[in-house]
């Protein structure tokens, strides 16, 4: 299972997260403060941490923003607070945080957003900024080179992607990176799940399979992105008929 680190200055909120995560498999390991956070951070890096917003000596944002700035934010990061504002989760999530968690924490929302924030693959900053570079001046070098007409074939996007990418490197496809993650993940998951019920011909059954969901958990997402299925149906196949 995965090494956690708990940060928090209340023992009671340490203690409390250490037992479920431990009775859950996985080895954690606590700190009070900032200065124990950079020290675990240091000797042994964890696959994720559960961060506190504010604590004595240093809030959780700007140790969360130092670790960014040294190319250390290598890990999925959980920001936790019982009194922190919208504007203060949305700077965490700017800077790198994977969610956010409003004290009190029920033990269902905390495992469900370990287990997400644990299948996240998290680039530090500085190293997602350089890769950036590589492919800027790389894509510069490619385009003075001639291709030849299976490179270009193999360059082009498939015919059926939704999604185009922009030119603007703050994009993903149509998504801007600069959007808090949940609305950034929500618009990705609309047009995932669009995408499918176009691909499958609106069968839930197909749907289901293709994406490792049981049918009551689809049709709950679906109902939370604002995606009515049925009337998508409906439109189709009135389509279809117009069409024949």
């Amino acid at each position: 299972m995965a090494r956690i680190l708990v940060v928090d200055d209340e023992i009671g909120i340490r203690e409390l997260l250490s037992e479920i995560l431990y009775e859950e498999g996985h080895t954690v390991e606590v700190a009070e403060n900032a200065a124990q956070a950079r020290a675990a951070r240091q000797a042994r890096r964890p696959d994720l941490v559960l961060l506190d917003i504010w604590m004595p000596d240093t809030d959780g944002v700007s140790l969360l923003k130092e670790w960014a700035t040294q190319g250390l934010l290598d890990m999925p990061v959980i920001m936790m607070s019982g009194h922190a504002t919208v504007d203060t989760a949305k700077e965490a999530t700017r800077i790198g945080a994977v969610d956010f968690l409003e004290k009190p924490i029920a033990m269902q929302k905390l495992l469900e957003a370990v287990k997400q924030g644990l299948e996240r693959k998290v680039i530090p900053p500085q190293a997602a900024a350089q890769k950036v570079a590589t492919k800027t001046v790389g894509a510069g070098a490619a385009a003075s080179a001639p291709q030849s007409a299976a490179a270009k074939e193999a360059a082009a996007p498939p015919e059926n992607l939704l999604v185009q990418t922009a030119q603007d490197e703050s994009y993903l496809g149509t998504i801007s990176l600069d959007l808090p993650l949940r609305e950034a993940r929500d618009e990705f998951e609309r047009i995932y799940f669009e995408y499918h019920l176009v691909r499958e011909n609106y069968s839930m059954t197909r749907i289901s399979e293709r994406t490792g969901l049981e049918r009551t958990h689809l049709y709950r997402k679906l109902k939370q992105l604002g995606i009515d299925a049925s009337a998508r149906r409906r439109e189709a196949q009135k389509r279809q008929k117009k069409q024949s």
